[in-house]
């Protein structure tokens, strides 16, 4: 296998003038430690736990009502204990309370930009302020520790500071977009058993009113728990029957945060529910506190003054990963609304009207600007902007000269995978790592990644399982009511006992670069020889005609090749005529193998993705053996609620033939 191509080395004044250089120099003079590099600094991070994460620690200023003991009580996994007998909470850490809280009052916290309302804008002092406030209406509404709040909200500040308040109580949050249909919300929220319900009655989504009234009164009536629904104003609609925000604004409060031991649940999030019933996924203050100072300050080289624009909705981990920016004193930019509206460029105007100095974007929106010959850098001031950030699927190598193309040496892009599960990345970049064309730079650090392969040994060079060999204290605490762990440790560790399995098919190069295939669980096998989702995305969805595609693998009970099925979503008015189908099986022969080239391709309206932007191969798969389209998944989940279609009338055509 030859080296991947490396588009960018690290600069040479990473010691000096980032976060990780920092971070570098503390630890030689706190610790009498000294790294040549990433990958010195990354083994010493995975072999030593306790030494990097009491580091950390120490080095981010953790503010603990009672210290810790050790900081692995034990190790296994699952029930790895971090931190015994520290007690702190996350919200303390977000509001960014200083020594003297008035040096920073006037600064600007948080930006809101959205297609329902005008500009909104915190200060800090006011962010404290309306947190303390938002915290004593809780209290009023009988909130206290261990009691659920959840939150039907959009993107805007109303939604943190109902979560900063929660989190202040030790009360446990959970939040889904408004563009949820009631059934979805419900199958998530029901789980957990809220007694307080935040929420908006509609929103504006590009051009469009979307009025939401109906789908809260029926998630109010599916959740018999509740005893409380808080109205947050957001468009021209109001809810009956509710408590005002203002109302539970309206007395002041002090500035308290409850200390809660490094284990208390923070917040629940739920998977997809692309693939069964969501599994509710329980964070805590302690992990979350520790890894998204770690990421956000050594990989995102986010600082005081800084800023970070990234979209997300509030059912993504993304939003959560936003928010933590806080942590490091770092304002943050909330959008909501349609991304693509009015156009493509939309979040390039608000990265440079905002001086954004991280963007983060999906590679989905990366490709489309390529496509569109959108040019960010030369039609706008985004001279603040040090690094780019990509996630939530594989983005192909044509972006990454893409982004190098427009922006040059001194803007990193830093590409990442993690997932809900452990609510950050688990391999990307960062200034102290190189750039690989196509690759992700490499493992994070204090997480040791690995392939393995079916019999359990680390493979490089060669696909295999992504696992995680060593705790990290972001796992999560465990899913919601589930007796004994039985789900947990199923959804995690039935595969390769004691090991974390994630999921993802991965390779790791010689160099510790990494190229995510896919899903394991969608991984197409032809004849032994699995092939990963990812690479076949990257040669069809660059020829012009194609907009989106998804391939996959229906086994033959027999043993033999099975069929291999691509599905393509065409540009307007262009036909899947024999030419463009030999164009396609021409570009997979020679860029991949033979062994690429698909049984049959068919022309669909949309390629089904969730919310968050992820090809359901899986889903489609099932339908095509004969599942039920609602059975394999909720139409709430998907980015467009009719995209299952044209599959379950294809698994129909199947049938008769």
């Amino acid at each position: 296998m030859t080296a991947p191509e490396l588009l960018r080395p690290p600069a040479t004044d990473v010691r000096e003038t980032t976060e990780i250089g920092r971070f570098l120099g503390w630890l030689e003079r706190q610790r009498g430690l000294r790294f040549d590099g990433y990958d010195d600094l990354h083994r010493w991070s995975v072999d030593d736990l306790d030494g990097f994460w009491s580091a950390v620690w120490e080095f981010f200023r953790v503010r603990a009502h009672s210290p810790y003991g050790r900081v692995l009580g034990r190790r296994e996994m699952p029930g790895a204990e971090w931190f015994p007998g520290a007690t702190l909470n996350y919200a303390e850490h977000a509001v960014g309370l200083v020594d003297d809280p008035d040096s920073d009052a006037d600064q600007v916290a948080v930006l809101a930009f959205a297609q329902t309302r005008e500009r909104v804008e915190l200060t800090w002092g006011q962010l404290r302020e309306q947190v303390a406030r938002a915290r004593a209406g809780l209290r009023r509404l009988g909130v206290g520790r261990g009691d659920r709040v959840v939150a039907y909200l959009p993107n805007i500040p109303e939604t943190l500071v109902a979560f900063l308040a929660t989190a202040s109580l030790g009360a446990v949050w959970a939040s889904c977009a408004p563009e949820f249909g009631a059934r979805s919300v419900v199958d998530r929220f029901g789980q957990i058993e809220p007694t307080v319900l935040l929420a908006v009655a509609g929103y504006g989504y590009g051009g469009k009113d979307v009025d939401r009234r109906d789908q809260v009164a029926e998630i109010r009536a599916g959740l018999a728990g509740v005893r409380h629904v808080v109205h947050v104003p957001y468009g021209k609609n109001s809810l009956p029957d509710t408590v005002g925000w203002d109302a539970l604004l309206a007395e002041p409060g002090e500035p308290a945060f409850d200390p809660v031991p490094f284990a208390h649940p923070l917040y629940v999030l739920f998977s997809s529910g692309t693939t069964g019933k969501p599994k509710a996924i329980v964070h805590g203050h302690g992990g979350i506190l520790l890894e998204h100072l770690k990421n956000h300050g050594l990989s995102w080289d986010l600082r005081p003054g800084d800023r970070i624009l990234w979209f997300s909705t509030t059912a993504w981990m993304m939003w959560n990963a936003l928010v933590s920016a806080l942590l490091v004193r770092a304002s943050i930019v909330m959008v909501d609304g349609n991304p693509l509206h009015p156009d493509l460029r939309w979040q390039w105007r608000l990265a440079a009207e905002t001086q954004a100095t991280l963007l983060g974007a999906s590679p989905g929106f990366l490709m489309a600007c390529r496509k569109e010959g959108v040019r960010p850098a030369a039609e706008f001031d985004l001279s603040r902007v040090r690094q780019i950030g990509a996630a939530g699927s594989p983005l192909p190598v044509e972006g990454y000269r893409w982004v190098a193309e427009q922006f040059g040496p001194g803007v990193l892009l830093n590409v990442g995978s993690g997932g809900t599960d452990v609510c950050s990345g688990i391999m990307q970049g960062g200034p102290l790592q190189p750039v690989w064309s196509g690759e992700i730079s490499g493992r994070c650090l204090g997480v040791a990644a690995q392939a393995f392969d079916e019999q359990g040994n680390a493979v490089v060079g060669e696909l295999g399982e992504l696992v995680i060999t060593a705790p990290m204290p972001s796992m999560p605490v465990g899913f919601w009511n589930d007796r004994d762990d039985e789900r947990y440790r199923s959804a995690y560790f039935d595969v390769y006992p004691g090991v974390w399995r994630h999921g993802d098919w991965v390779r790791f190069s010689a160099v510790g670069s990494a190229v995510v295939a896919g899903r394991s669980d969608a991984t197409l096998n032809r004849a032994g020889v699995r092939l990963g989702t990812a690479e076949f995305y990257r040669v069809v969805e660059e020829l012009p005609e194609v907009v989106d595609s998804l391939v996959v693998h229906l086994e033959d009970p027999a043993g033999g090749n099975g069929e291999l099925l691509l599905f393509v979503q065409l540009r307007a008015r262009v036909a899947l005529d024999d030419a463009l189908h030999r164009r396609i099986s021409t570009a997979l022969r020679t860029q991949l193998s033979p062994r690429h080239i698909p049984d049959t391709i068919t022309a669909v309206p949309v390629v089904p993705r969730n919310r968050t932007g992820k090809k359901l191969e899986l889903p489609v798969k099932r339908i095509l053996l004969g599942a039920a389209p609602d059975d394999v998944a909720s139409r709430d989940v998907l980015a467009d609620p009719t995209a299952l279609d044209a599959f379950a009338a294809l698994a129909a055509a199947r049938v008769r033939r």
